[in-house]
């Protein structure tokens, strides 16, 4: 298995991208339309969002994946085109429209994602106008446009691609990503989009997608905000020419284990890109009793405010760690917790059966002070482990949110 980091979307065999500016941002220079477009109809699947305001996207994209077919995908920002009523959603299917005429393709496999304001209209002219220009640039080189175009307050272009084999074949995952703010678990303002060449069932393509989504994107927050545009789309066109994955035999899990990898590792880049963060927080919550008290464990953790401030501040507070586990719900003994801090520079213990032990404060501060700090918790009470994502809270935090619409 090959990580290729320069690559994304277009990596696998029969897959094109483009990103271009139409006007919905202000600024000239910033991308703002995308298109990912397959040469041939592939076997599809998408995971949304949970929160009960949605997008106009979503309910459009949900309706034209009841056959699990999709060719091409068409994304906006600048706009969320949420909570914009009927008006939303004629926009949303008309996206959807434009763009299968300009390619010759049926309505129903163009998927269609926005992300951006809430509760502005789309200006869909400006969306139309642009996809003639937007299908002529389609291009094998054009993922990394396309990764910025659907890029908002992200600093940094989210893109990967894998390469693996099965059988004599092999078979390619791209992927680009979207996410730096409104990250919370089960999904919050992130996109990620996939592609992969791979000849595979619709229904194992869906299963897969949910499964990698749980253990990858579900596991990251930022600020505790759950969005109302997220999603994760993937078309398999199959032109890697494998032997039909239709049974969950070695080949799925080769399949779901390289998809594992490439979600996990854009999970970990949203979570770095958070807005204003200065910092990567992996928590691993380990030793518990099973697999679903350690996973809320440490999404409590990471979620936590005063954690985050805490990290920001080099400051190893770590009673604010255990404050965040004993308000997670799960039944926990504070008396047998262990607390450790570690980076590439050290691990210190910190807290052992849930009282406090001497260590050294500066070397503490130091650890701290790296850009990836991991927060180790053992329970003492089991064998399950689980690991979830975050970031920092920065004082640019508030000042990037408090003028996000200006």
């Amino acid at each position: 298995m090959y990580l290729l980091e320069n690559k994304g979307v277009t990596a696998p065999k029969g897959f094109y991208a483009s990103g271009i500016h139409c006007g919905l941002k202000k600024n000239n220079s910033k991308l703002d339309l995308a298109l990912i477009y397959s040469e041939v109809a592939g076997n599809a699947a998408g995971v949304y969002t949970k929160n009960k305001v949605k997008g106009a996207p979503i309910y459009i994209t949900k309706e034209h994946l009841i056959n699990k077919k999709a060719q091409a995908i068409i994304v906006n920002s600048g706009n969320a085109n949420t909570c914009t009523g009927d008006d939303g959603l004629l926009k949303a299917k008309e996206m959807a429209e434009f763009q299968a005429k300009a390619l010759n393709i049926k309505t129903d496999d163009v998927l269609v994602a926005s992300t951006g304001v809430i509760g502005v209209p789309l200006n869909i002219d400006k969306i139309k106008n642009a996809i003639p220009l937007l299908s002529k640039k389609l291009s094998t080189e054009g993922s990394e446009e396309a990764a910025y175009a659907i890029m908002t307050t992200d600093k940094i272009k989210k893109q990967l691609a894998i390469e693996f084999t099965i059988g004599d074949k092999t078979v390619t995952i791209g992927a680009i990503a979207k996410g730096s703010g409104m990250i919370e678990p089960n999904m919050g303002t992130m996109l990620s989009f996939l592609t992969t060449d791979l000849n595979i069932s619709s229904e194992l393509l869906e299963e897969a997608l949910r499964e990698s989504t749980k253990i990858s994107y579900n596991r990251v927050s930022v600020d505790g905000d759950t969005s109302t545009n997220d999603m994760v789309l993937i078309i398999a066109n199959g032109l890697a020419n494998n032997e039909k994955i239709v049974s969950k035999n070695n080949d799925y899990y080769n399949f779901l284990n390289a998809l594992n990898k490439i979600n996990v590792s854009l999970a970990k880049m949203i979570a770095r890109d958070g807005e204003g963060a200065t910092k990567l927080i992996e928590c691993i919550v380990y030793n518990a009793p099973n697999k679903e008290d350690a996973e809320v464990l440490s999404k409590s953790v990471i979620n936590s405010p005063l954690v985050k401030t805490a990290i920001f501040g080099n400051d190893a507070n770590w009673g604010r760690i255990l404050c965040a586990l004993g308000y997670s719900g799960i039944n926990i003994n504070p008396n047998t917790i262990d607390l450790y801090f570690k980076s590439e520079l050290a691990e210190i213990k910190v807290c052992e059966n849930g009282k406090a032990i001497f260590f050294d404060e500066l070397t503490a501060k130091k650890i701290l002070s790296k850009e990836e700090v991991k927060i180790l918790i053992d329970m003492k009470s089991g064998t399950e482990a689980a690991v979830a994502w975050g970031c920092d809270l920065s004082y640019d935090y508030v000042k990037i949110n408090g003028e996000y619409r200006s």
